[in-house]
C-alpha cells in the first residue's frame, strides 16, 4: 500500500501540471507550442504510468478511477507519438482531468 501512494501522489502531481498546462488553451494552442505540447504528452504519460502500477487491489477499491484509460491513454502515446491527437489531450484535460482530481484525492485519503 505504501507504494501506491506514492503513485498516487504521482498521478495527482501529473493531472494537476496537466491542468495548469492547458488552462486557457485549445487544441491549435497547443498544436502550436511545442513546449506545451511536449509538457502535455509526458504529463500523460507519467499519469499513465502511475495508473498502470496501482496494485489491483487498490484499483478494484476505487472503480470510479478510469485506471485502464489512463493507462491506455499513456500506452498509446508511447507507442504511437507520431500519432497523439492533441484534440483528445486537450479535451481530456479540460473535461476529464478535473474530475480525476477529485476521485484521486478521494483514494490517497484511503491510503492513509
Amino acid at each position: 500500500m505504501r507504494l501506491d501512494l506514492l503513485f498516487v501522489a504521482e498521478m495527482i502531481d501529473a493531472a494537476s501540471r496537466i491542468v495548469a498546462l492547458t488552462s486557457g488553451l485549445d487544441t491549435a494552442s497547443v498544436e502550436r507550442d511545442a513546449t506545451v505540447r511536449e509538457a502535455l504528452l509526458w504529463r500523460f504519460t507519467v499519469l499513465g504510468e502511475a495508473a498502470d502500477q496501482m496494485s489491483r487491489e487498490t484499483q478494484e477499491q476505487h472503480p470510479e478511477v478510469p485506471w485502464r484509460r489512463a493507462a491506455g491513454l499513456r500506452h498509446r502515446i508511447v507507442h504511437g507519438y507520431w500519432s497523439a491527437d492533441i484534440d483528445v489531450l486537450v479535451s481530456t484535460a479540460h473535461d476529464v482531468i478535473p474530475d480525476l482530481l477529485i476521485q484521486l484525492g478521494g483514494v490517497q485519503d484511503s491510503l492513509r
